[in-house]
């Protein structure tokens, strides 16, 4: 209550202010600076090659992937938001589950990039070395930053419910992406969209749910991008484990 009227008198600046500091002093710290510092060079990068193209083709199709790409760092703002609520023993308070839901929402943007790669069949072909190369580099940030935020929000369901309830949280997280990358990829909705277009939204989810099999791509797009979630998820976890074994090797 009392972290309530404090944010209440600083109005909503202050707050946008506080929140901001208080992010960068999150994203700093010891275990998270090497990952955020390699994602922020490897986003400007893909953001100036964006820009450059732009530039070079004079066309702003692909500045798209400019928006895209900031969307897939707010589940890494979320997760980051959530595990300081966890750790500093607020515990699952409404700011925590606020973040953890943001989060939840938020994290299919993160991996969706890779799916503009369906822009390749059907425009600028001319550019298609170019293009592909702009789309994995902003696909694998986002994929990436994704997987950063899951891999915090594990270690806070992991202290919370134990090691294997924790693997059972990725294999759902990467159930419900899956599907939530088919439903801005193929139905066209938005992650705001719950709360925009909510009527809409569930009209098109009870569409499926009435008839999943009307269409092959409206079950098993879902599935496989979960399975490949998963997979690239674990992959990545493995090799944060190298060192801790070269370390007991040596």
């Amino acid at each position: 209550m009392t972290s309530l009227r404090n944010e209440l008198s600083l109005g909503p600046n202050g707050v946008v202010r506080e929140i901001f500091m208080k992010l960068v002093k999150l994203a700093f710290r010891r275990e998270t600076a090497v990952p955020i510092l390699a994602l922020s060079f490897a986003s400007a990068v893909s953001v100036a090659l964006v820009a450059a193209r732009v530039m070079w083709t004079g066309d702003f199709f692909y500045a798209g992937l400019a928006w895209n790409l900031f969307l897939a760092w707010l589940p890494l703002v979320f997760a980051l938001l959530a595990r300081d609520e966890f750790q500093t023993g607020a515990g699952r308070n409404f700011r925590f589950l606020g973040f953890a839901g943001a989060w939840l929402l938020f994290f299919p943007n993160a991996p969706y990039i890779l799916t503009d790669i369906v822009h390749l069949t059907t425009y600028f072909y001319s550019h298609f070395w170019v293009d592909l190369t702009l789309i994995l580099l902003c696909g694998l940030t986002g994929l990436v930053l994704g997987f950063v935020s899951l891999f915090l929000m594990q270690g806070v369901v992991r202290r919370m419910f134990g090691s294997a309830a924790s693997w059972l949280f990725i294999g759902a997280v990467a159930g419900l992406s899956g599907f939530g990358i088919y439903l801005g990829r193929f139905l066209r909705f938005n992650s705001w969209d719950i709360f925009l277009k909510p009527v809409a939204l569930s009209r098109g989810i009870g569409k499926w749910a009435a008839n999943p099999l009307a269409h092959p791509t409206s079950y098993a797009f879902p599935m496989l991008f979960a399975v490949f979630l998963f997979i690239a998820y674990l992959m990545l976890y493995a090799l944060t484990h190298l060192e801790h074994a070269e370390a007991r090797t040596s």
